[in-house]
């Protein structure tokens, strides 16, 4: 513990003596280090040039919601889906999976994708549904139930991928001008991927990134490092014991044995091109989107008042939102944001802002 206090008492130093004094403010864009920045408080530690805002780090906040009102179209025709438990209570245009759980369609919650595959085997009887949602970390394990529902003869189960990938995000951001001087870049992302796919943000953008980890001194030292660079910005790997430049190559394969790039609606971002991941002719007959010809439904509709989408722009803080802690709250989410145990509203109410 004491190690950990002079790593993060010499942190601030280093960023107090490489504070550029022009305002600096560094992204971060995953759920995990939106949380770990809220719970440790590191905002308040900072100078107040330097400043952490959130971007669309959060794979169930970013998921459209004419997507949502598909998968509900999707669970009235006797379908059971399968998905992760944060993505039931998130809003569609009329109706959220919880609420049409409610009315007795049969959605259930796995932690894998292999326990659906699991219990798919078991009841044949029934078509099983799993909406693929995440970035390139959840991706392999579903490509494996693919590749395994194949191989094992499971025609009761198939993929509704909703999956998107950082990198086409990331430039979107930046094109046209951004209010960012430096990434956080993903670790868990970046496990799966490594780090060569970010070196477009200096290249193209003069904008640097470190590849952090989660604790407080993690973050602080991946503050350090962009500091130390802003002016020949670059990509680095702080969270080394985890993350390698080239990344998880097996995972590699099996994601671009079972997926190919596509475009992707983002909520808040809109059509970004190449920034999808969908199921590959090869093992089309797993791909629920041509088994049940299931299309996005209409258009997104904001709710009047909620401001998701700047918050995913990294615009504002969801503080600044008017319905925040106000009418949207944990326990009455009106937006994306709020309803994720990783989203940026939902750390801010919980460890204050």
């Amino acid at each position: 513990m004491m190690q950990q206090r002079e790593i993060v008492e010499k942190a601030k130093k280093a960023i107090e003596t490489l504070n550029p004094g022009i305002p600096f403010n560094i992204m971060e864009v995953c759920g995990s280090h939106t949380m770990a920045i809220s719970k440790f408080g590191l905002r308040q530690v900072l100078p107040k040039n330097i400043r952490l805002i959130s971007g669309p780090g959060c794979p169930v906040c970013v998921t459209a919601q004419n997507e949502i009102d598909a998968v509900i179209e999707l669970s009235n025709k006797n379908i059971v889906i399968a998905t992760f438990g944060d993505l039931i209570r998130v809003p569609g245009n009329k109706s959220s999976l919880q609420k049409e759980r409610a009315k007795g369609k049969e959605v259930r919650v796995f932690y894998s994708p292999l326990d659906a595959l699991k219990y798919a085997e078991e009841n044949p009887q029934k078509e099983v549904v799993f909406i693929g949602i995440g970035f390139e970390t959840t991706v392999p394990t579903v490509a494996l139930t693919i590749k395994e529902a194949r191989e094992r003869n499971i025609k009761n189960y198939s993929v509704y991928s909703l999956h998107k990938t950082m990198p086409e995000a990331l430039r979107a951001l930046l094109v046209g001008g951004s209010n960012v001087q430096g990434f956080l870049l993903p670790g868990h992302v970046s496990a799966i991927t490594g780090s060569r796919i970010y070196e477009f943000l200096p290249e193209e953008f003069g904008v640097g990134g470190v590849i952090s980890g989660f604790e407080a001194e993690d973050i602080l030292m991946s503050i350090v490092m962009l500091l130390k660079n802003y002016k020949n910005p670059t990509i680095e790997i702080q969270y080394k014991r985890v993350v390698k430049e080239e990344g998880n190559i097996e995972a590699q394969k099996i994601i671009e044995e079972v997926f190919e790039p596509c475009d992707s609606t983002w909520r808040g971002l809109g059509e970004i091109k190449g920034s999808g991941l969908k199921i590959r002719d090869k093992y089309k007959d797993f791909d629920a989107a041509l088994k049940f010809d299931i299309k996005p439904i209409g258009d997104e509709i904001e709710v009047k008042g909620c401001r998701c989408g700047d918050v995913l722009k990294g615009r504002i803080y969801p503080n600044e939102c008017p319905l925040f802690g106000r009418v949207c709250t944990p326990d009455n989410p009106v937006g994306p944001c709020m309803v994720s145990s990783e989203g940026s509203c939902a750390a801010f109410y919980k460890y204050g802002a």
